[in-house]
């Protein structure tokens, strides 16, 4: 079972994909066997949380919801798993309004995708230390980063983080053998970021084969649960 937890559904500002729509979306899950994705969609993602994006349809696409804090936010919603962009969107991650939202989700137990380049290391950390409950993983983190990404990671047992850009030689096999494969998440980023290169990735990965597993969806189906299995 391969989940792919960092998608986006939707037309890209400046590029044409395969992914503008649902039908072309699941072509490309086929192409690259893959069983489900939790996507964001574009219109969230690069205009605006607070709308409606149209909703899918297909039941191997999970929602992610796109949220903001604060009096012209989206608030919290029911969900388990969200994005947070602050430098996108503009908001205080841990300003007062960003607090109170992080609290909340630690406290419904959701899941947090937070891109590397949208918050600052000290905020991350500031945030993990006030809700060491909350479930942060980390996208776009890159080779560039791991040594930041070992402190916070070190610091903070809830803090994991996904493969899409973990494109340094063996890196994905470091964090899963300090850290453990439960901390680590199949995830591409695309179609912003490659997919086919996390996919090759994953299935040349030097790990067993239970924690290829957890990588590959076991550590997404236990977030999402019973029957998000994209069969």
């Amino acid at each position: 079972m391969v989940i792919d937890i960092d998608r986006v559904l939707g037309p890209i500002p400046e590029d044409d994909v395969a992914s503008a729509d649902e039908q072309g979306l699941l072509a490309e899950l086929d192409r690259l066997r893959i069983d489900l994705a939790c996507v964001v969609h574009s219109h969230a993602l690069f205009h605006d949380p607070t709308s409606d994006p149209p909703r899918t349809v297909s039941d191997r696409l999970v929602r992610v919801p796109v949220l903001v804090p604060g009096p012209l936010g989206t608030g919290a919603v029911p969900a388990r798993l969200v994005r947070l962009c602050p430098a996108e969107h503009r908001f205080a991650l841990t300003g007062p309004h960003g607090l109170a939202l992080a609290g909340d989700l630690s406290d419904q137990g959701t899941a947090v995708l937070l891109g590397w380049g949208s918050a600052t290391f000290e905020e991350i950390h500031h945030l993990a230390t006030r809700y060491p409950r909350l479930r942060l993983v980390l996208i776009d983190t890159g080779y560039r980063s791991l040594r930041e990404l070992a402190d916070l990671m070190d610091a903070h047992p809830a803090i994991g983080v996904d493969t899409a850009t973990l494109n340094g030689h063996r890196s994905v096999e470091w964090l899963a053998r300090r850290y453990g494969a439960h901390r680590v998440w199949f995830g591409t980023g695309a179609p912003v970021g490659d997919d086919a290169g996390p996919r090759f990735q994953l299935d040349h990965l030097d790990l067993p084969g239970a924690d290829v597993a957890l990588i590959a969806g076991g550590n997404a189906r236990a977030l999402l649960g019973p029957g998000r299995d994209g069969r």
